[in-house]
C-alpha cells in the first residue's frame, strides 16, 4: 500500500474530514503511540483535507436512506465517507477528474449506485 501512495503526488491525494477523524481516532485509542502519531500526523500534513459541506449533508441523507431501503448496512462513519465519495464523483466534470475511494472495506462495494474504489491492499492490475 505504501507503495502505491508514494507513487501518486501528493497533491492529488486527499482525504474526508470524516477520514481524517477516524486516524486521530485511532490514534487517540492506542494512546497515541509515538511512531504512529508521527506517521498520522506527516500525513495529514501532506494531503488535503476535505470538510464536508450541505452539499454532501444532502447526498448523504439519501445515500442512507437508499442503503438502508436496499438492506446494505454501512457503519456511521463509513456512511459519511461514502457520501462524501459520491458528491466528489458528482462533481467531476471530466474522468481524470474523478475521486477514487481507496479502502479494502468490502462493505464500500455494495453502495448503491455504485463508488469508484480501488484496494490498494492488493497487487495493481498491469
Amino acid at each position: 500500500m505504501r507503495e502505491r501512495l508514494v507513487a501518486v503526488p501528493m497533491h492529488c491525494v486527499a482525504v474526508s474530514v470524516v477520514t481524517q477523524a477516524e486516524l486521530l481516532y485511532g490514534v487517540a485509542k492506542r494512546g497515541q503511540p509515538q511512531g504512529l502519531a508521527t506517521r498520522v500526523r506527516e500525513f495529514l500534513a501532506r494531503v488535503t483535507v476535505l470538510a464536508w459541506t450541505p452539499e454532501i449533508g444532502q447526498i448523504y441523507g439519501a445515500l442512507r436512506a437508499r442503503c438502508e431501503a436496499g438492506g446494505v448496512p454501512l457503519a456511521p462513519m463509513d456512511m459519511m465517507i461514502a457520501a462524501h465519495a459520491k458528491a466528489l464523483e458528482m462533481a467531476a466534470a471530466r474522468v481524470q477528474d474523478r475521486a477514487i475511494l481507496i479502502t479494502r472495506d468490502l462493505a464500500f462495494w455494495r453502495v448503491p449506485g455504485g463508488l469508484v474504489l480501488d484496494d490498494w491492499t492488493q497487487e495493481a492490475a498491469p
